[in-house]
């Protein structure tokens, strides 16, 4: 070969494992958070008669399923004991490669909420996934074989909802996010001793090495409301990649993954709690927050750079109505927001303008969407699979039932999607041997 063809051939490669690599749903909301699948293999609509597989979990829970290589990991947990459980499946077939049983204790939460709502992430070298009770919050590595590889205790964890947030795999690196709550905001349990001391759990973002659970960088926070939010990337053309991450303390943050320090930050943005995930769109990371059920603003900001001197700055802010639990979705200039009562809008991402808002009759979601091929996915939190056009004006597709309540996200990796009710996992579409 002459130089111009090895070079050729050296990009087509490194194109082909990228692609490779985007193809895997290794995280909540997939590559970089997104949310966005290249797929062309799902379908519009479908049948009980059209899943690959359908198999029942041991347990309950809303953590959405992960997708690496063959294998698809999911967590769930027994609503009387609190007894964690990680489950890992074969994608060809839905049956069981292993499970991990950990023992817990119960304690109080959100009533929406379960004992096993954090997203898993996944590598090649297998999963990590995270839980917390009062007395301590857990990360946990298992190999692709279910053997731990690694056990890491962070401390306490102080929230009157319970925990939520999930742990993203970033190169050699496990990232999480654990901003709790001041404990002078919440009440005192029912069984409490007089004079008895409660466990104060600290807030910070910390960084585990993804081989050995040491802890490489940790940075400490403001402890305001307890964050569910989990961090998304942001690039800016050339620029290099930042986590973004929220909450009611510090508002919206963007770190260097490779050491925790803080590139920017716009604080006092929002003034109560952090549920979705921020999205990114082109020159804008887009945030929002809320109180009870409802979202209460969202706002878009210009991110700042260190390295150039340049401060955030506000560059629009959406009044509600907005959405609280779901997170948004940007696509081909375009900012999607399903709403926690079933409502669904779109908007223009760069100005934040209304393109339309319509309603999904007798819905309401939990669960954030997803983008398969120009369409948008979510599931209800009745168990319906809502499907709409991501396109300038409403347009309702399907809507097929899983025949149980869900407040998970769709995975989507190899052509497949993943589909995760209370109890069950579905598998759908791709092409068929």
């Amino acid at each position: 070969m002459n130089r111009l063809s090895l070079i050729a051939a050296a990009v087509l490669i490194t194109a082909a494992a990228v692609n490779a690599a985007d193809d895997e749903w290794t995280r909540f909301r997939g590559p970089s958070g997104t949310g966005i699948s290249a797929a062309t293999t799902i379908p519009v609509k479908w049948t009980d008669a059209d899943y690959n597989w359908k198999v029942e979990l041991p347990g309950t829970g809303h953590s959405s399923p992960v997708v690496c290589g063959n294998r698809v990991y999911v967590t769930s947990a027994d609503d009387e004991t609190a007894r964690r459980t990680v489950l890992c499946l074969s994608t060809a077939d839905g049956h069981t490669l292993w499970r991990r049983d950990y023992e817990s204790k119960t304690y109080p939460q959100n009533n929406a909420n379960s004992y096993a709502t954090a997203t898993p992430a996944c590598d090649a070298a297998g999963v990590v996934v995270t839980w917390s009770t009062p007395a301590e919050v857990v990360l946990v590595a298992l190999d692709p074989d279910g053997k731990e590889v690694w056990r890491r205790g962070l401390g306490p964890f102080t929230a009157v909802h319970g925990s939520g947030t999930s742990p993203v795999v970033y190169g050699d690196k496990v990232i999480l996010a654990n901003d709790q709550e001041d404990l002078n905001r919440m009440p005192a349990p029912r069984n409490a001793k007089a004079g008895e001391q409660r466990a104060v759990g600290k807030s910070f973002l910390v960084a585990l090495d993804r081989k050995t659970g040491e802890i490489r960088w940790q940075t400490d926070r403001r402890t305001g409301l307890a964050a569910y939010s989990t961090p998304c990337v942001y690039q800016a053309g050339g620029g290099r990649p930042e986590l973004i991450f929220t909450s009611t303390a510090h508002g919206i943050t963007a770190i260097d993954p490779d050491t925790g320090k803080v590139n920017w930050e716009m604080a006092d943005l929002f003034k109560d709690r952090c549920s979705a995930s921020p999205v990114c769109a082109p020159g804008l990371v887009i945030a929002g927050y809320g109180y009870g059920t409802n979202g209460t603003q969202y706002v878009a900001v210009r991110p700042g750079s260190k390295e150039k001197g340049v401060e955030p700055s506000l560059a629009y802010k959406i009044e509600k109505p907005v959405p609280l639990v779901p997170t948004p979705l940007v696509k081909d200039g375009r900012l999607f927001f399903w709403f926690d009562n079933g409502t669904v809008a779109c908007l223009k991402a760069e100005t934040g303008e209304q393109i339309w808002r319509d309603r999904v009759p007798d819905e309401a979601f939990y669960g954030s969407p997803v983008c398969v091929n120009d369409r948008l996915y979510c599931i209800s939190r009745t168990g319906d699979v809502i499907v709409l056009a991501a396109g300038d004006k409403f347009e309702l597709l399907a809507k097929v039932p899983l025949g149980e309540k869900s407040f998970a996200t769709p995975a989507v990796s190899g052509g497949v999607m993943y589909l995760r009710t209370l109890s069950h996992l579905f598998s759908l579409g791709g092409k068929k041997p």
